[in-house]
């Protein structure tokens, strides 16, 4: 029973939000609202959505994509584009505030369209490149505001799901802003050992 259940929670956590999956005594049956249309998995195949290889999985997701049930992950920024996704951020900050950018993030970071997590690899390596680009550049200067929406968007615009946190410190007095995925965060969300109270959380569209 428990194996069933796990199983239909992986295959739910990359549908696309239109599909609903119901588990079957053959198999499962995926129902495709958008389209109006059903279609049905093998007892073996849905199994492996539990415990198959990542090979199976992927095979398995790709027919799900190709049928337009999921929803295929957009390609991971280049090095380049993170550093000018990155001064451009900065930049909106200065002009319009913080508290502007914030409430435009529903048009710059559409609500994320995979429920499973990405890769720890992938955040990790946005994560290096944020960071990289953020201390070397002297205009941006390891903002953690900057940092934090800039992965934020990047994030939910390939289909990842992400949040984007905003604490304070009460002693000293001091607001920091990260991102979290995947278990990680961008940047770290306690900074030289000092934890953040989140006060506000974004993570669908701004909201």
């Amino acid at each position: 029973m428990a194996k069933d259940v796990d199983a239909l929670v992986a295959m739910t956590r990359i549908l696309s939000p239109h599909c609903r999956v119901t588990r079957m005594s053959s198999g499962a049956l995926i129902a495709d609202w958008r389209r109006t249309r059903f279609l049905g998995m093998t007892a073996a195949d849905v199994d492996k959505f539990a415990d198959g290889s990542s090979g199976e999985r992927t095979e398995l997701v790709t027919g799900l994509v190709r049928a337009g049930c999921a929803t295929p992950r957009g390609k991971p920024p280049s090095d380049l584009g993170i550093g000018l996704r990155l001064r451009g951020v900065h930049l909106l900050i200065r002009t319009m505030g913080f508290g502007r950018v914030l409430r435009l993030l529903s048009l710059a970071a559409p609500e994320y369209t995979r429920a499973d997590p990405p890769a720890v690899e992938d955040v990790a390596r946005l994560k290096r490149a944020v960071q990289s680009h953020g201390r070397r550049s002297w205009f941006v200067n390891g903002d953690c505001k900057t940092e934090a929406v800039t992965a934020f968007v990047l994030l939910r615009r390939s289909g990842s799901k992400a949040v984007l946190h905003v604490g304070v410190r009460e002693h000293p007095f001091a607001l920091h802003a990260w991102t979290s995925s995947a278990g990680l965060c961008v940047p770290d969300a306690d900074p030289r050992g000092h934890a953040f109270t989140p006060i506000l959380s974004i993570n669908g569209g701004g909201q």
